[in-house]
């Protein structure tokens, strides 16, 4: 069963005014572990998850110059959502970070299957029952950094830390529905390595003295990916 997987940083006596250094410090860190220089997007809400943020900003092609690198760098962002700091904001970067996944059916893209071996197949009967194509390929998924400020959701920094970042479904690095093979075992195994790199690497670029890595379910990954590949040996 697919599960949503977070980490979570704290910093000691960590002042609302040193947050944007702290944050600029994490997303900058994404680019050396697989993830995009720049940020896509930044949200601010207010008080809680409940009300409608106060500030929303997609970036484009910065300055509207052909050929310019899409998104913001991390210090504008950080900068343009922080010009509303208050204690009982939370903060919401979007920034793009590539793993392999699985693609299955119609998912797989029009290049699933070698041109040569599509044309070799046998010809199928209208009624017959469609071959499910999959591959491994690897691309970039939207990751949310949250920066929150003490009072936000009744102090849910306590518990989610002062940042927390969302990565979204765990299933890059399970693939609990696929018949693991070598290859797929492999970009698993990828993932997860990629996974603790970055874990590491936040925490030593903003100075964090305590993250947990943490399920929505309360599973741990660590022996979920035991079992896992214990059971594919």
């Amino acid at each position: 069963m697919a599960d949503t997987l977070y980490l979570s940083l704290w910093y000691p006596n960590l002042r609302l005014e040193a947050l944007a250094d702290k944050l600029v410090a994490v997303l900058g860190a994404f680019a050396a572990h697989g993830g995009e220089p720049r940020i896509y997007s930044a949200t601010v809400w207010p008080v809680n998850w409940s009300e409608a943020p106060v500030f929303q900003r997609v970036y484009g092609r910065m300055g509207g110059e052909p050929g310019a690198s899409p998104g913001a760098e991390p210090r504008q962002a950080v900068e343009d959502a922080l010009e509303l700091l208050h204690d009982d904001y939370a903060y919401e970067f979007q920034v793009g970070w590539s793993l392999w996944e699985l693609e299955t059916g119609e998912n797989a893209g029009p290049h699933s299957t070698p041109p040569a071996a599509e044309a070799a197949r046998p010809a199928q009967d209208d009624g017959s029952k469609k071959i499910q194509e999959s591959r491994w390929a690897r691309g970039p998924r939207l990751v949310r950094v949250t920066g929150y400020g003490p009072h936000f959701d009744e102090g849910a920094y306590e518990q989610d830390g002062h940042i927390r970042i969302d990565f979204g479904s765990d299933t890059p690095f399970l693939a609990e529905e696929a018949d693991l093979d070598q290859v797929g075992a492999r970009h698993v195994e990828e993932n997860v390595r990629q996974l603790v790199a970055l874990a590491g690497g936040v925490e030593k670029a903003s100075g964090a003295t305590a993250r947990l890595l943490w399920s929505e379910l309360g599973e741990s990954l660590a022996q979920r990916l035991a079992e896992r590949l214990g059971v594919r040996n």
